[in-house]
């Protein structure tokens, strides 16, 4: 089958690190406060970074990806992630939720309308943004896509992945017990809502070590590391298995894809990483979302295994 997708030169290094110019709280409900930041050219090119998980939090490595001379670099916690309060808070807490979010921080920073870029979950959350409020998309970047369909789910977190990651899956397959591995996420939703706090952290813990070791196609120690900080492993195995338990809160499991009609219109960049563990499933991106998208696709297996990014 011919196509007319043209892949741009890669760039295979990241840009230098800078710090904000500006940075604050939000609140955003009567429960949520998110903090975000600034940084780059502050009369730059919009672009808002969302980041993966859910629950996992912006890093300043994430200010990296753009060029600072051009973009007017926009990052946020999202709810109960990071530095954003209360702290692994599940209440009101759903994609819809997080969607009305940007649209309230987009309005805050007075900005008309921005360029999206999202890897993992940060690319479903794009793709749910851009499918609600298209005329606010300038363009957009998804890295790694995940559509929190339910093929994906049984895939990385059922034992799919543990063929590729075998003694990664062992420690998170041992914290559950025989009788209740018909579904691991659903036996790891119970005792991270535990009433007990050490249950809720050894869950937590257990939970993000296996993301944190299959993350990056090589290891990378800063990001297994992660899982040691027990107050970041809290939020983000909560909020991540709230969000799967919940099926992402889409009203079908093909509801991104049933929608990108509506995007068809916005640029967009896909960097896709055929060897990623966690989006191994989506070296078969459905050819309908290429299709209805001005995509062009950048397979990027090549930049991954030099820069050590996902």
């Amino acid at each position: 089958m011919e196509t007319n997708v043209l892949v741009p030169e890669i760039n295979r290094t990241l840009y230098s690190d800078i710090e904000p110019f500006n940075t604050g709280f939000l609140k955003v409900s009567d429960i949520h406060t998110i903090y975000y930041e600034q940084s780059g050219n502050p009369d730059g090119h919009p672009v808002v970074f969302l980041h993966g998980g859910p629950g996992g939090g912006t890093s300043p490595s994430n200010r990296k990806f753009f060029d600072p001379n051009f973009y007017r670099i926009i990052l946020f916690d999202q709810r109960g992630a990071g530095k954003s309060t209360p702290h692994a808070c599940l209440e009101e807490n759903t994609t819809w939720d997080l969607i009305e979010d940007i649209e309230i921080l987009r309005a805050h920073l007075k900005v008309p309308e921005w360029q999206v870029f999202g890897g993992s979950w940060g690319s479903t959350l794009a793709l749910a943004y851009s499918v609600s409020h298209p005329d606010k998309v300038t363009g957009m970047v998804l890295r790694g896509i995940f559509m929190l369909r339910k093929k994906e789910i049984d895939w990385f977190y059922e034992g799919g992945a543990a063929a590729i990651f075998p003694d990664a899956w062992e420690p998170f397959r041992d914290h559950i017990p025989e009788s209740e591995r018909g579904c691991f996420v659903d036996a790891y939703n119970k005792r991270l809502n535990s009433n007990d706090k050490e249950t809720q952290y050894a869950a937590a813990r257990a939970w993000t070590k296996w993301e944190m070791m299959t993350a990056h196609l090589l290891p990378n120690e800063g990001t297994i590391k992660r899982g040691d900080n027990d107050e970041f492993c809290l939020a983000f195995a909560r909020i991540e298995n709230h969000y799967f338990v919940n099926k992402g809160f889409f009203p079908s499991d093909s509801f991104l894809l049933d929608n990108v009609e509506k995007i068809k219109h916005i640029n967009t960049v896909i960097v896709q990483v055929c060897l990623l563990s966690c989006c191994f499933v989506h070296v078969t991106i459905d050819i309908h979302l290429l299709r209805a998208t001005n995509a062009q696709f950048m397979n990027s297996v090549n930049m991954i295994l030099e820069s050590g990014e996902t």
